[in-house]
């Protein structure tokens, strides 16, 4: 099917967005600057070795210590800062090139690997591990074993290891060297700075959202990519000019903030939202935990049109092709167990556990799936390196002790950008605003409407009236063309 993307910034955030037919199967949200650091390289310093639990401590310049593993460790004197002492080949006090497996999520710290891997649109290069390997989503004996004998001819000429990923299908030797040649490159230049920095510096960064959906897409699925943020724009169609296919992006040049435009904020304000229906009436719950995530799958108000079998079959079917689209939205990692209604036939429960296992892998992240239990509960897993989307665009909640979450005030502020621009589309040559206080002294504090100001609202005129007993949520924003507004002594012009 084919895809559409949806690349935006606002102020520090980078959204993306990837649609089928319309419908949402991905959202991503990175900020500039914050604690999104997976795939970053570090120059670190080994604080404590546990021989108990065979793994490391490393202090690489955040908040909490990283855990580094002794599988992730490679041999003495392979890897860049190795030690030959303790079984583990790094002692205490060592210096070591250590890279961001995955990210901090709530108490953890990250988790680190000298396993070092630089990643490219058909290879990944991990210099410290001297092996060749293919995806398993390569089908073909003749192609596996073309791309396996170009991956060792590359380790030969070059040292290291790769790995062929899925896109390499059908490339050619050439276009393989050239990657290769990159990639070893850019190994190179964090070497380089690695020599140079203090621990705790940052001596690699990986791409951004925009260049790693760039990279890891099969960009002949993508029929159009629609840029709404300039400087993005320029940025992206100068990468796919590189491919010859920068007619794939399309700055939006819309009145409407682009997302609200085609439907997408919608989508992606419903993902805080427990329930989702399904199409027939019955319905799932997604309940987090802080070791894994329970999805319950019930009928509603889907009654079926034959017997009870039946019609909890057709549910089940219809769940797992949600379960799959939803993890993947949301991008929840770890454990996910899910309770489907109970069946009686026994093909009926594999033919369930089959499908979801086939939505499942049109995920890019590796999922793995068990067979259903008596209990009608079916665990899977799936890989997480980065933080899932409702924590992305929520923050704790200062009413509840913790128990539940708001809107972050950095997404609160775009809703809000949304409703001003739909004000000025609809042909007001003024904006009345009036929201929670906290909410205007975020806006007006971090400025983060001022590129509209100087630009697209060049000439308008926004006033913010804020109100201490508005909840933080709520805000209203009315039009307005009269030359001179009456409005109360606390309203403030934007700016």
């Amino acid at each position: 099917m084919q895809k559409t993307m949806f690349f935006d910034r606002f102020g520090r955030d980078l959204f993306a967005a990837v649609t089928e037919g319309g419908k949402l199967v991905e959202f991503h949200l990175d900020t500039i600057g914050s604690d999104e650091i997976a795939g970053n390289i570090f120059k670190g310093r080994v604080v404590n070795v546990l021989d108990g639990m065979q793994a490391a401590f490393v202090s690489f310049g955040q908040e909490k210590n990283g855990y580094l593993a002794a599988a992730d460790i490679p041999a003495a004197g392979e890897a860049l800062g190795g030690s030959a002492a303790g079984g583990l080949g790094v002692r205490a006090g060592d210096e070591v090139m250590v890279q961001v497996a995955k990210a901090p999520m709530g108490t953890k710290g990250a988790r680190l690997t000298m396993d070092l891997s630089f990643v490219g649109k058909n290879l990944i290069f991990m210099p410290n591990s001297p092996f060749c390997a293919l995806s398993r989503k390569i089908e073909g004996e003749e192609e596996r074993a073309r791309l396996l004998a170009a991956a060792e001819k590359l380790q030969a000429s070059m040292g290291g290891g790769f790995i062929l990923r899925t896109h390499a299908q059908g490339a050619d030797m050439r276009a393989l060297r050239v990657e290769a040649k990159y990639l070893r490159a850019l190994y190179r230049s964090a070497r380089e700075a690695y020599e140079n920095a203090a621990v705790g510096d940052l001596v690699y960064r990986d791409g951004d959202v925009h260049a790693r959906l760039l990279r890891d897409f099969d960009l002949t699925e993508v029929e159009t990519i629609y840029i709404g943020h300039e400087d993005t724009y320029r940025r992206v169609h100068a990468l796919l000019r590189l491919a010859r296919i920068g007619a794939k992006a399309v700055f939006y040049r819309g009145e409407r903030e682009m997302f609200e435009y085609f439907g997408l904020e919608e989508q992606v304000y419903g993902l805080l939202d427990r329930k989702v229906q399904l199409e027939n009436g019955a319905y799932l719950v997604f309940d987090r935990t802080e070791a894994l995530t329970a999805v319950d799958v019930n009928t509603g108000r889907f009654t079926g049109e034959t017997g009870l079998e039946d019609t909890v079959f057709t549910t089940n079917l219809l769940a797992a092709r949600e379960i799959a689209r939803q993890v993947r939205l949301r991008n929840i990692g770890g454990i996910v167990v899910v309770d489907f209604i109970d069946m009686a036939g026994e093909e009926h429960r594999e033919a369930v556990v089959q499908e979801l296992e086939r939505c499942l892998r049109e995920d890019r992240a590796k999922c793995k799936v068990t067979a259903m239990s008596g209990l009608g509960l079916v665990q899977f897993t799936r890989k997480k390196v980065r933080e899932d989307i409702v924590s992305a665009i929520t923050k704790p909640c200062p009413h509840c002790r913790g128990t539940g979450a708001m809107v972050s005030d950095s997404y609160m502020a775009f809703r809000v950008r949304i409703a001003i621009k739909k004000c000025f589309a609809a042909g007001y040559e003024s904006a009345v605003v009036e929201l929670n206080a906290a909410l205007c002294a975020y806006i007006f504090s971090s400025r983060c409407y001022a590129d509209s100001v100087r630009g697209e609202w060049r000439g308008k005129r926004v006033y913010f009236i804020p109100h201490k007993t508005f909840h933080e949520e709520h805000f209203t924003v009315r039009g307005d063309n009269a030359a001179a507004l009456s409005l109360p002594d606390r309203a403030r012009l934007l700016y």
